[in-house]
């Protein structure tokens, strides 16, 4: 930055910013505590090798890892970042079995024949009776055959579950 205005590590450090300060583009003046943090967990000197030796296209990422680790190790000091990441795989996985036991309850549901209340169960054995009553009034066959109508009817309705005396 140079001149007038300090990068954020040299007004922390107390220094003069020279033109070619190697913190100047990645620490600005206005967000201090971004450079504090970082200088506190790895020291100024540490970041400006880390910087050096990176080509200029990486150094934006790694001051952003830089900075989340260093919260990271503020927050959580003797796993830092990799307490962050386990505590979320570990949220992860309750997830997964979370939803995977959700998705087995609804398959033990979808599995379940469907169940009905106990008036439609009147409504529909009296409607299959009229109609067969219908029919076997309006019949020119044997009584018979009008019987076995209505036990087969009423047998068909045995086998999706319902019972019908």
């Amino acid at each position: 930055m140079g001149g007038n205005s300090p990068c954020a590590s040299c007004k922390l450090l107390r220094r003069r910013c020279a033109k070619d300060c190697i913190f100047a583009p990645y620490f600005p003046s206005d967000d201090p505590h971004k450079f504090a943090i970082v200088h506190k967990i790895f020291g100024a000197s540490n970041v400006s090798k880390m910087l050096q030796e990176l080509p200029v296209q990486q150094r934006v990422d790694a001051v952003s890892s830089l900075v989340y680790e260093a919260n990271a190790r503020v927050r959580d000091p003797v796993y830092g970042c990799v307490g962050a990441i386990s505590y979320l795989q570990n949220q992860v996985s309750q997830l997964q079995m979370q939803l995977a036991m959700a998705q087995a309850e609804i398959v033990c549901i979808q599995m379940q024949p469907t169940q009905i209340s106990l008036d439609q169960l009147v409504d529909d054995k009296s409607s299959i009776l009229q109609n067969h009553y219908f029919n076997f009034a309006s019949s020119s066959s044997s009584s018979r055959s009008a019987n076995v109508n209505i036990c087969d009817s009423l047998n068909r309705d045995n086998i999706f579950g319902y019972i019908i005396s």
